[in-house]
């Protein structure tokens, strides 16, 4: 199946050096060297995974990602120009998968966008799941649709989020550490980047919970890590 992946970015040096090692990967690569023109194609356009650079003209990267998430859950893979907490923090807030900063290693970015398409074009990570719907009281979770209810009301989640409630839910009660949770969801060797799994984390809970102060479903156990409660019928 041919992968077809958006690069946002005004660097055209790095931008065509990309799309030489996509290619060689046989990644179908569109350009775009703005943010605009960027957020019209993927309003035109679907992809299965966008790369997509902070610092852009026109509208920023999260200026971007914020549209993008209102209309699509597909896979964002950020790229910062400098090593800031705050610029990861803001996009993972904003719905991105993941992210690199700037300059990196040509090796790893084709890593971490096979990771993302595997996860979420290629690799059926429910494949040995009976694809039941999940029942926790007014919380719905249908893995065959990958669509959540909350009332009977659709709840948006980025693929990421989905995946990271799938896997809390379907092992309800069992206590995982940020390794387990890395290892499992992000299927990545774990990078001691406890910021990533916490953020999407506090935004699922933002979603789902009826109190995010307050989780009624993903219980934080100190010291440890984070658990599914099990006290939800």
């Amino acid at each position: 199946m041919q992968n077809d992946i958006l690069v946002i970015d005004d660097d055209i040096e790095l931008c065509q050096l990309i799309k030489k090692y996509l290619e060689v990967e046989n990644l179908t690569t569109t350009m775009k060297h703005n943010g605009k023109d960027g957020l019209i194609e993927t309003i035109n356009t679907s992809y299965h995974l966008i790369v997509l650079d902070v610092m852009l003209p026109e509208k920023n990267g999260f200026e971007v990602l914020s549209e993008i998430r209102k209309i699509s859950a597909v896979p964002v893979l950020m790229l910062t120009a400098k090593d800031s907490e705050i610029d990861k923090v803001s996009g993972l807030r904003l719905g991105a998968d993941d992210y690199l900063t700037k300059p990196f290693s040509m090796n790893e970015f084709v890593a971490r966008v096979q990771s993302l398409i595997r996860r979420y074009t290629t690799l059926n990570i429910f494949k040995s799941d009976a694809q039941l719907c999940l029942n926790f009281g007014d919380l719905l979770i249908n893995p065959s649709t990958r669509e959540i209810l909350i009332k009977n009301k659709n709840i948006d989640l980025t693929a990421k989020e989905f995946d990271l409630l799938y896997f809390f839910a379907k092992n309800k009660g069992q206590v995982f550490t940020k390794k387990q949770i890395y290892n499992n969801v992000w299927q990545d060797e774990y990078r001691f980047d406890d910021n990533n799994i916490m953020v999407h984390i506090r935004r699922l809970r933002k979603k789902i919970e009826p109190n995010p102060e307050s989780p009624t479903y993903i219980k934080t156990v100190w010291g440890v890590g984070y658990k599914f409660t099990n006290q939800v019928q």
